[in-house]
């Protein structure tokens, strides 16, 4: 049986690279005028891409799996 792409993990996981690339905008734009406010953009932004890992590992997982059988 052929295990079907979860879309919705993977719109999920785009989403959270949407957020990432606006997070690194706005730490790139306040670098020099709000250091404070850019290092905080930049650990939004790292927690976003590992929400983006785990949301394409969990899409992927399946059909990993599917094809080791």
């Amino acid at each position: 049986m052929t295990q079907q792409i979860n879309v919705d993990q993977l719109n999920q996981a785009k989403a959270n690279v949407t957020l990432t690339q606006n997070l690194l905008n706005q730490a790139i734009e306040k670098s020099s005028s709000d250091p404070t406010l850019a290092k905080e953009a930049i650990k939004q932004a790292a927690n976003e891409i590992a929400q983006a890992q785990t949301a394409v590992s969990q899409a992927q997982s399946p059909i990993m799996f599917q094809e080791s059988e």
